[in-house]
């Protein structure tokens, strides 16, 4: 199925974006740009149907997240401007309410990118596994340690 790299945008980038706030990207905006800019510049070589194109977009971003924060591990910077401890009101346009990126927050890196991978993605387990590279049972106790811990947070 051919696509236009404008209509992938439109599409996926609010998924990719919510997968990047949750991932607690320093910069997703930018992070962003990045993904579309490497989707656009490849994606007219990419074969395969929607599921593969989700996945391989999704691989691109957590490409790009682990890249930046060896990026900005190595050169660290530094700022005077406070850490915000809730996200701003903006960050509810991809997809997630206040609470839950809250929620989401209080998970280990694993357990969020697994959850936030299923469910924001809306990728099956196979593809999480392959583009976190683990083993489908990995994935599944990552996932459900996180929603039992989410369903405990949020019922609060």
């Amino acid at each position: 199925m051919a696509r236009g790299a404008a209509e992938v945008y439109r599409d996926l980038a609010p998924k990719v974006l919510g997968y990047l706030r949750a991932q607690r990207a320093a910069e997703p905006q930018d992070l962003l740009g990045e993904v579309f800019l490497q989707v656009a510049r490849d994606l007219p070589t990419f074969r395969g149907d929607d599921e593969h194109l989700r996945r391989w977009v999704f691989t691109i971003a957590r490409h790009r997240l682990v890249d930046d924060r060896r990026r900005r591990k190595a050169r660290p910077q530094t700022s005077d401007d406070p850490v915000p401890d809730r996200p701003s009101p903006d960050e509810s346009a991809a997809g997630l309410d206040a609470e839950l990126i809250a929620a989401l927050a209080e998970l280990t890196p694993d357990q969020r990118e697994v959850v936030v991978l299923r469910f924001v993605a809306d990728l099956p387990l196979a593809a999480v596994a392959r583009i976190t590279r683990r083993r489908v049972g990995a994935v599944k106790a990552l996932q459900s340690r996180a929603l039992a811990q989410l369903g405990d947070r949020l019922s609060k």
